[in-house]
């Protein structure tokens, strides 16, 4: 079902968007057989409580939807996509007098809630339908996210075996296809003629072979660089990953996919920028010519690093595309990856950690996470745990022991590769573990919408 707002509809049924605390005077607007209504169902205005009220003909005349207390909110987001899938075959007007950002939000949530995964089995489509919001500019702005959020869905929960690295560059070309972008794949052997040596040390062992995708849209403006992680699945290689924790890998394409959808929102709302979006697409697979324990690599920029575990594979395949990102001296570098169990014990699933050496991008970005629903959470790039991931026998360790403070350790590897230009990395888990409004079970997109909402500051768009 397509993520859109219904068509213009003179008999659209209005769609009261209630507070718990504002209960008594939104019900004393409201015609006194909705209110007398509203107080014999014992309406109560909960976090996504629903009341429909009959017309004459016993059809809907008008809905509630309640938006609960203020701790309400901050506890679950989209109300009004909680109530979306109880409501009628009915085309709605929304009425509420929330602030701009939060009523953007729950326009935004209603579309998220109208997506499902269906390759593999279809799922009845929400019946109701929701007209735009007035504003025409943001109508399509909250479409084309619900679209680049779609994209990264369908992207995460696809299974391996129909989301190798050769079909992550298929949904990569049709991307740029659609958007008129330019994009360049890089395979198999042809990694270390053009010297990307540890994303073809990750993905040899697999019979799928590893790829770097590179794609480029726009013609001027600032140029942000985008790099994802596309480990299509982690056995974790010779450092082999128990049954329960592999039972996931499928999503630890999650940053590649993350950067994908968000690229399709920047392109289209055409942002005054140039777009690079690089991906290097591998499995870690377990072969005899998979990379070892012990082995010393050598990245594009010339460091060295000792493998301490082939299970912390992300980072080794980014750390060449972010090198490669820093040669074009672009104005942002941005890396989003799957990449430590640490963030998660940190953090939890719901927190995208990031990390950045300026505050004023923090700053941005933290602001824009609050507007969009998108929470994010910052995090150090502290300089005293250098240390820790320098081995001694080669530049760089790539999982140091101890179990310290390993995403910020992670963050500190990947900070070695970029020198030309400023650097913001996510260490996101880009999955929903439980169903909640306008997220279901499954793949999620985490810090896009919020760094689409900080660009225009962060680049001085």
């Amino acid at each position: 079902m397509p993520l859109t707002f219904s068509k213009p509809d003179p008999a659209a049924i209005p769609l009261h968007l209630i507070a718990s605390d504002q209960l008594d005077d939104a019900l004393a607007a409201l015609p006194d057989t909705a209110r007398t209504w509203a107080q014999t169902q014992s309406f109560k205005a909960g976090h996504g409580e629903l009341l429909t009220v009959p017309a004459p003909d016993g059809t809907c005349g008008l809905a509630m939807v309640g938006l609960g207390s203020a701790q309400d909110r901050a506890r679950t987001r989209f109300p009004l996509a909680a109530a979306r899938r109880a409501l009628p075959d009915a085309t709605f007007d929304l009425v509420s007098d929330l602030p701009e950002d939060a009523l953007a939000a729950e326009y935004l949530g209603w579309l998220l809630a109208g997506y499902s995964f269906s390759r593999y089995r279809t799922s009845p489509a929400p019946k109701a339908r929701l007209l735009a919001p007035q504003d025409p500019a943001l109508a399509h702005r909250l479409e084309v996210i619900a679209t680049g959020e779609a994209l990264t869905r369908d992207l995460i929960n696809t299974p391996a075996e129909d989301m190798g690295p050769a079909d992550l560059a298929d949904a990569a070309k049709a991307l740029a296809d659609q958007m008129s972008a330019k994009i360049e794949i890089t395979e198999g052997e042809a990694l270390l003629d053009k010297n990307f040596p540890m994303i073809h040390t990750v993905g040899r062992a697999a019979d799928r072979a590893p790829r770097l995708i590179d794609m480029r849209w726009g013609e001027s403006g600032p140029q942000l660089t985008l790099v994802g992680k596309g480990v299509c699945f982690d056995t974790g290689g010779l450092n082999l990953k128990p049954g329960a924790s592999m039972g996931l890998m499928k999503k630890d394409m999650g940053g590649a996919a993350t950067v994908l959808g968000l690229a399709h929102m920047i392109m289209a709302l055409q942002l005054p920028l140039r777009l690079r979006v690089l991906i290097p697409a591998v499995e870690n697979a377990v072969a005899g010519n998979a990379f070892r324990p012990g082995d010393i690599l050598t990245s594009r920029k010339g460091l060295t690093v000792e493998i301490n575990n082939t299970d912390a594979e992300g980072r080794l395949v980014l750390a060449d595309a972010l090198a490669l990102a820093d040669e074009d001296t672009p104005d942002l570098v941005v890396s989003m990856a799957t990449l430590t169990g640490a963030a998660r014990v940190a953090v939890g699933p719901d927190l995208a950690p990031f990390y950045t050496d300026s505050d004023t991008h923090a700053e941005s970005l933290s602001r824009a996470a609050g507007k969009t629903a998108d929470p994010v959470w910052r995090m150090p790039f502290h300089a005293p745990y250098e240390k820790m991931i320098e081995p001694g026998i080669a530049d760089l360790d790539n999982a140091p022991s101890g179990g310290f403070a390993g995403s910020i350790t992670a963050a500190l590897f990947l900070r070695r590769f970029v020198d030309n230009a400023p650097y913001m990395h996510f260490d996101i888990y880009g999955w929903n573990p439980t169903a909640a409004p306008g997220r279901p079970k499954g793949g999620v997109g985490m810090g896009a919408r919020a760094l689409l909402d900080a660009l225009p500051d962060m680049l001085d768009l």
